[in-house]
């Protein structure tokens, strides 16, 4: 279960988050990414090597708490930053068993519309 502001479609399962947040890398990054960074930054930030970060942020992606933003770079091509995506992460446990909650920041209308923009663009 996920509380997110955007879509539901981004519900990341138990095992995924969890094997995220028991990484050591992968907290580094989250550490590191409460402001948009590019995987240049993080390898420099986190002193982990390029394979492993790619890695660590496809694992992130993978568990919904990480954000790829995409934004046009001025000598040509795109730039991608990895933003850190949730406030709060929830464990929690009843009669059907262990459940994650991810409860995420607001988005902004821009930032909505740039989501939109960035899937059409993944589509074309």
């Amino acid at each position: 279960m996920v509380s997110d502001s955007v879509s539901s479609e981004d519900a990341p399962s138990l095992q995924d988050v969890l094997d995220a947040l028991d990484d050591p890398d992968c907290r580094k990054i989250l550490r590191e990414t409460t402001e948009p960074m590019t995987a240049n930054e993080l390898i420099d930030a986190c002193d982990i090597p390029k394979s492993t970060v790619y890695r660590k942020l496809e694992l992130l992606a993978r568990a919904s708490l990480v954000h790829e933003r995409d934004t046009i770079n001025p000598g040509g091509g795109r730039i991608t930053r990895y933003e850190r995506d949730f406030d709060d992460v929830i464990v929690s446990i009843d009669e059907d068993g262990f459940s994650v909650t991810v409860e995420r920041p607001p988005r902004r209308a821009d930032e909505r519309l740039a989501d939109i923009w960035s899937k059409m663009g993944d589509e074309l």
